[in-house]
Order: C-alpha cells, then structure tokens, then sequence
C-alpha cells in the first residue's frame, strides 16, 4: 500500500495519465502511418495505370505515323486519322473516369482516416 498517501495517489494517477497519453499518441501515430501507407499504396497503383495510359498514347500515335506513310490515298489517311482521333477521344473518356475513381479512393481514404480519429477522440 504505497500510494495510500496524498502524494502516492497523486503520483499514482499521473503515472496512469502518462501512460494513457503515450498508449493514445502510439495508436495515432500507427492509424497515421496506416493511412500513409495506404495512400502510398493507392499513387503507386495510380501510377502504374498511367504509365501504361502513356505507353498506349505512344502506340497510337506511332501506329497513326504508321498508317499515314503508307497509305496510298488522301481518303485513305483520313479514314487512318479520323480512326487514330475516335480512339484518342474514348481515351480521354476513359481517362476522365479513371481520375475521378482515383480521387474517391484518395478521398475515401482521408475520410476514413478522419472518421476513425473523431471516433477514437469520442472515446
């Protein structure tokens, strides 16, 4: 019965406190680097998509180049282009969608990363 003094008690309690505070700041600091590592994850995948989006716009054009010094006619490399540009449009769509999807998984993310802070500080 050491802490059956005023100052034990006192002592006691701040010692609890303490540890409390450290135990709060390392669930944070884990949800935080969570969070990070989530996010790290989600630009990695996010980059390799467009990576690949860059190496098809190459295709495209090269196929385009392609297309147009071999073909025999004006008519000929207009139906080439007209075909080249109706892709490159779809792309756009398709890149349009592509960051938008991108952006609710970021944002998502943060989100929830802020839901779960407001609900441990409720605690």
């Amino acid at each position: 019965m050491a802490h059956t003094t005023p100052e034990g008690i006192g002592k006691a309690a701040a010692e609890s406190g303490m540890a409390g505070i450290m135990q709060f700041g390392k669930e944070r600091s884990e949800a935080m680097l969570a969070v990070q590592k989530e996010l790290l994850e989600g630009y990695e995948e996010a980059s390799r998509a467009w990576i690949a989006r860059v190496k098809s716009e190459v295709e495209l054009w090269s196929g385009l180049a392609a297309k147009l010094s071999s073909s025999a006619s004006i008519p000929e490399g207009m139906d080439a282009y007209r075909e080249c540009v109706s892709h490159r449009i779809q792309m756009a769509a398709e890149d349009g969608k592509r960051l938008f999807e991108e952006g609710q998984k970021i944002i998502g993310t943060l989100t929830k990363s802020f839901g779960n802070g407001m609900s441990q500080k409720r605690k």
